[in-house]
């Protein structure tokens, strides 16, 4: 039985940041603005599949409030949901997500984004895919004032 869950992110984009992106240093003149590091592609995806799993959301695990969690990595947050939550029960066939970015172009860093997250997965076999598109220069994202990403998980129970 196949299991879907959605994940959505949004954060405010600040001079003086860092953008990271699936764990990717993006070096641009912006960056997130989170607790953690604000890695949006990443928290969709953790958020997608917890909620596949019926395990919460970001928030229940990793609380904004809680300093542990303070320019921590989310793919090391991936990395603990995946150990602790998910592995012995599911499999993860599918990741899809989209990030929502009017700039800089994320074409050329798309590549290493899957690397690190199917690491952070502990080098699962599941399919990863990963696009970016703009808004074409409408609201505060294509404004540059910010970053979204939308992610879908699909797993399947072990038996």
């Amino acid at each position: 039985m196949h299991k879907v869950g959605i994940g959505y992110d949004v954060h405010q984009l600040k001079a003086g940041e860092s953008l990271i992106l699936g764990g990717v240093d993006i070096g641009f003149n912006k960056g997130i603005s989170g607790h953690s590091d604000g890695d949006v592609l990443i928290h969709s995806i953790i958020d997608s599949i917890l909620g596949a799993s019926s395990n919460g959301d970001i928030g229940k695990h990793f609380p904004s409030n809680d300093e542990k969690w303070k320019n921590f990595s989310s793919l090391k947050m991936l990395n603990i949901v995946y150990n602790d939550l998910i592995q012995k029960t599911f499999k993860i066939e599918h990741l899809d997500a989209v990030i929502i970015l009017q700039k800089p172009n994320l074409s050329h860093f798309i590549d290493q984004m899957k690397s690190n997250i199917l690491k952070s997965l502990d080098d699962i076999d599941c399919t990863i895919s990963i696009k970016a598109t703009t808004t074409d220069y409408m609201g505060f994202i294509g404004k540059g004032e910010g970053i979204a990403c939308q992610a879908i998980a699909t797993l399947t129970k072990n038996s």
